[in-house]
């Protein structure tokens, strides 16, 4: 019997999934399958409605070898896991002559632990929550979650807190979850026969495709903790997404707070004088905090060392005695040393980092309004150790909707620690010894030029940082009323959303300005595309997270370029470290990073072969500053404009036809 064809394979999954088979995603697969075949590695940008998860996923399938499938968001695992990848094994299952297992791995504190469960929480002052289970459980949100968990365990299979609905609070989950440092182990585990997260591990072991996200990918590979099975290939899905995953990652930190819970713990279990030794560092380390301004230490400042150095020291003599007592009058004593354990390795581990002065390390004080100071540390560059970890040993794909920027690939695989495409293994050059790699574009199947119009408002003032832009409202409301409403709003900053929506609403209240944080996303979501009338505002997660196909979303607004904040440490550092290097640091650091970001931004107007609609960016500098090329080029290929009159004409064409359309249906 022949072999069938990747072509023939992908037929088969799209004919399965009720799908249409475009050019894009057959170009894709084929590019997968040739990486695969050759050990090679390959960047894929596949446009929205490519259809790129059976892209990668059936020459997966087809190659035989296990494969790991990490992404950003919980909403693609469960795609992948709950409805491409049952579909897809099943359409080729014929032809394969095979049915390859699929799971789904997380890290640990994303499910029920049993001990924890049935035994409880190891108490300290902040945390004598759990012994007040069955008293709190008629009047307290918190004893009523804990009995629906307590409930819901004799009935799940997963134990895996996203299958639980509706969910619980994250003080509720953390009496009934652990971390990996704070797991006693299945083997010393009266219920390790039964743990939901071994058994989650065990699955995947057995699994040809495993699907988890970029955290644990990057726990794995950087921290050394090897909690995936061994893999042969790696497709990394909402690729963008990586560097910024794997950084936090990579990023401690220490907080008054918690050193004191540490103290807390230790205190139990190890002698006084130790413990009073741990006890007077972190008195030291709070009276600091107190005084703490943010921004960046480009040297560790002289107390801060001597205070760390006393922290880093207490904690090591905490961690010797702790291996070394046994106390038996301590209830569970093993839950309790283990959580003890945890959090003061946490704080020897981030202390000693800070202390250790790295050059590859950027350290800042945070200063948060309800939780006080904090100190964090964080790599200069996370480039390094995902060439060195993750494309040495494997063939990785990378792949989401906004790898090219400024059109090419060069930008995003610096980031990753590859060479400029066709420079890799150039004998005598750098990158002779880097990782060989090919950049594919397999497009779109949504004629960008056609669908949609970017504008840029080019007659409006220059944003000032923090300043008032009456202007830019006066444009805003005037694209609004042009629109019918059916505008998402993408702000650079949670600031400039709220005043904008406070403004609006005054100024237009026919049309509701649904705001981000005053009800959870996927409530604003959906009531914003229930209603065209609507519209939704908001910062970060709406730039990436907003999928609305139809007529309810036909104005996507960018308030200004959202270029990192100046006083940003970790940016401001590594755009200093280009410029040291001979570069140019803001092309390499903040004109990237708002590229990403528009380009995601952007994408969010056009969903479906249908949509119509214009993306409005209120910052002349797209058009007027000598970078703003390189944005535009970042951006789907839309019909471009700078006359306002043509915007607003457009969208009030747009929207009557939307109108037409909803009085019919």
């Amino acid at each position: 019997m022949t072999k069938p064809s990747i072509s023939e394979l992908l037929h088969a999954a799209v004919t399965a999934v009720g799908g249409t088979e475009r050019p894009g995603q057959v170009a894709m697969a084929e590019a997968v399958s040739e990486a695969f075949a050759d050990g090679s590695h390959l960047l894929v940008q596949a446009g929205t409605g490519t259809g790129k998860s059976l892209g990668y996923l059936v020459p997966a399938l087809a190659h035989g070898e296990r494969v790991v499938v990490a992404t950003a968001t919980l909403a693609l695992q469960r795609q992948l896991v709950e409805r491409d990848l049952p579909r897809t094994v099943e359409a080729l299952h014929p032809m394969l002559r095979r049915r390859p297992e699929f799971a789904m791995l997380k890290g640990r504190s994303n499910y029920l632990c049993l001990h924890r469960l049935h035994e409880g929480m190891p108490q300290d002052e902040e945390e004598g929550l759990f012994d007040q289970f069955e008293a709190a459980a008629p009047t307290s949100r918190l004893g009523q979650d804990l009995l629906r968990l307590r409930d819901w365990s004799d009935e799940t299979e997963t134990g895996d807190r996203d299958d639980l609905s509706p969910g619980v609070s994250d003080r509720a989950w953390a009496q009934v979850a652990v971390s990996s440092r704070e797991c006693l182990g299945a083997s010393r585990c009266a219920y390790g026969q039964e743990c939901f997260a071994e058994l989650a591990r065990e699955r995947a072991k057995l699994s040809e495709v495993v699907v988890t996200n970029h955290a644990l990918l990057a726990i794995d590979a950087l921290e050394g903790a090897r909690v995936l099975p061994e893999h042969e290939l790696l497709i990394v899905d909402e690729a963008h997404e990586l560097v910024s995953r794997a950084t936090g990652v990579a990023t401690g930190e220490l907080t008054p707070g918690q050193v004191n819970r540490a103290v807390r713990r230790a205190a139990k279990l190890v002698d006084e004088k130790t413990a009073d030794q741990l006890q007077t560092a972190a008195e030291g380390f709070e009276r600091l905090m107190e005084l703490a301004l943010p921004g960046r230490l480009e040297e560790v400042p002289e107390d801060l060392g001597y205070a760390l150095a006393a922290l880093r020291d207490a904690a090591r003599n905490v961690i010797s005695r702790l291996g070394a007592t046994r106390d038996a009058s301590v209830q569970d004593e093993d839950a309790v040393r283990k959580q003890a354990l945890a959090s003061v390795e946490t704080i020897h581990d981030v202390a000693e980092r800070v202390t250790g002065g790295s050059e590859y390390d950027v350290v800042w004080y945070e200063r948060h309004d309800r939780f006080g100071a904090s100190l964090r540390v964080a790599p200069m560059s996370v480039s390094g150790l995902l060439r060195e970890k993750l494309f040495a040993d494997r063939s990785v794909v990378l792949t989401s909707a906004t790898l090219k920027l400024g059109g090419d690939f060069n930008g995003i695989a610096a980031s990753l620690g590859l060479a400029p495409e066709g420079l890799a293994g150039t004998a005598g050059s750098e990158a002779e010894d880097m990782p060989v790699w090919k950049g594919v574009d397999v497009g779109s199947p949504f004629d960008y030029r056609k669908q949609g119009i970017l504008y840029v408002a080019r007659h409006l003032s220059r944003p000032a940082r923090d300043g008032d832009r009456a202007d830019m409202l006066d444009e805003l409301t005037e694209l609004i009323q042009a629109a019918g409403g059916r505008t998402l709003g993408l702000f650079s900053s949670m600031r400039g959303a709220q005043a904008a929506a406070e403004a609006l609403r005054v100024r237009i209240p026919e049309f509701p300005i649904l705001l981000q944080g005053e009800e959870t996303l996927g409530e604003l979501i959906k009531s914003f595309a229930s209603d065209p009338k609507t519209c939704l505002f908001g910062t970060l997660s709406l730039w990436q997270g907003v999928d609305v196909p139809g007529t309810g979303c036909q104005l996507v607004v960018m308030d200004k370029i959202p270029f990192p904040r100046p006083d940003d440490p970790l940016m401001s550092a590594r755009q200093k470290a280009v410029e040291d290097a001979g570069g140019n640091g803001f092309m390499a650091v903040a004109a990237t990073h708002a590229a990403l970001l528009m380009a995601q931004g952007a994408g969010r107007l056009v969903r479906a072969s249908g949509d119509r609609g214009v993306v409005a960016v209120l910052d002349p500098r797209l058009e007027t500053a000598r970078y703003g090329s390189y944005l535009r080029a970042s951006l789907p290929g839309f019909w471009y404009t700078t006359d306002r009159n043509q915007a607003r004409r457009s969208l009030a064409a747009i929207d009557a036809v939307a109108k037409g359309l909803e009085a019919e249906g």
